[in-house]
């Protein structure tokens, strides 16, 4: 175990990319541990990658893509401003309701950041709101997309834990709004404070950015529905959201839609590329840490420190925190969940964040359709 950690974390402050710091660790030990064999190390890389849902990813970020050079993320950017433009720090709240409609549809915070970086960025410093601000407003928006369903941090999660991905999506939906009112909060306090300029509310534009919306407010529509009314499993429900995008584009934008089109393509590959060699360095990980009983033993000595759900949860989230100053979501995500999920179970806490039923007892948790959250 010191040996794996000690080349792991040595790989990391070195500068290694997360993923090569996973299978470096792992295929360092073929030297001392007769167990494993760099043809195990290819077989365990592969079979992880082998899994169904993944597909969804490279659907759900074509879709987000598509959905930017489509216009249909403007779009939506034109209704929310119309919406929500009046109160203090108007655009940047437009900023943050229209991640929320994007992350309902991609699931990628990626092609989210992107696309407001492009269309949100510039109008916001035009409008003279502060760079750090505006710069702040799509960071943290971002990170609704990780939790408004679906998700593509969600079905890496669902896939590295073998846990239902529906759940998951069911799970994310409230912590990712109170995320998102959060937000809200602090940037009208931050306009208020700053004297930031607001517009004027305006109901024939509403009305015209409404129409010019319906296409964008269609699409989480017909995906969520069909997704949670058992229409669609995951991995289809992003092969319509990048269909619908896809078809809408060919149609409706094909001059300019059909010279863009390869070029997001090919973004989209590089991306999913990304993506799924950190997820086959996690399944190299994942199948020494097993074999060797390492999560029964990590769990074994959580429970002997005595620790309670409660108490697990707020360290993990001081030591999520506290990697996030360094790491991205993803990379976290890989390296620390085949560590921290075992005890989790351990300690009963539910992988969806939805508790047994003794769970009551402690407080925990909010009654949502039969669910415990």
């Amino acid at each position: 175990m010191w040996a794996l950690g000690g080349s792991l974390f040595t790989l990391l402050f070195a500068g290694a990319p997360i993923g090569i710091a996973l299978a470096g660790a792992t295929a360092l030990l073929v030297l001392f541990d007769d167990f494993l064999t760099y043809s195990t190390l290819f077989e365990a890389f592969f079979s992880f990658l082998s899994k169904y849902t993944l597909v969804a990813i490279p659907f759900f970020i074509y879709a987000g893509f598509l959905m930017e050079k489509t216009g249909l993320v403007a779009s939506l950017f034109k209704f929310a401003d119309a919406i929500v433009g009046w109160v203090p720090g108007g655009f940047a709240y437009a900023t943050l309701l229209s991640a929320v409609l994007f992350g309902a549809i991609s699931g990628s915070s990626t092609a989210m950041a992107a696309a407001m970086s492009v269309i949100a960025y510039p109008e916001l410093v035009k409008r003279g709101y502060p760079k750090w601000m505006a710069a702040g407003v799509i960071a943290s928006a971002g990170g609704i997309a990780l939790l408004i369903p679906p998700s593509i941090t969600l079905i890496l999660f669902g896939v590295i834990t073998e846990i239902s991905i529906v759940d998951l999506f069911f799970a994310g939906i409230i912590p990712g709004l109170m995320l998102a009112m959060s937000d809200a909060v602090i940037i009208v306090s931050v306009s208020l404070f700053i004297k930031l300029p607001r517009g004027k509310f305006d109901l024939c534009e509403v009305w015209r950015s409404f129409k010019g919306a319906l296409p964008a407010l269609l699409m989480p529509i017909i995906i969520l529905g069909g997704l949670y009314g058992g229409f669609f499993t995951p991995t289809e429900a992003g092969a319509a959201a990048a269909s619908y995008a896809l078809f809408y584009g060919l149609i409706f934008k094909r001059k300019t839609f059909t010279k863009e089109l390869m070029p997001t393509t090919l973004r989209t590959m590089n991306l999913t590329a990304v993506v799924f060699f950190l997820l086959g360095c996690v399944g190299i990980f994942q199948f020494y840490l097993a074999n060797m009983g390492w999560p029964q033993m990590i769990a074994e000595w959580a429970g002997e420190l005595g620790l309670t759900r409660i108490g697990f949860l707020f360290a993990l989230m001081g030591s999520l925190l506290f990697l996030s100053m360094f790491l991205t979501g993803v990379a976290i995500l890989v390296l620390t969940v085949p560590i921290y999920f075992p005890v989790a179970l351990a300690l009963g806490v539910d992988p969806c964040l939805l508790y047994t039923s003794d769970a009551a007892d402690e407080g925990l948790g909010v009654d949502l359709g039969g669910r415990r959250i």
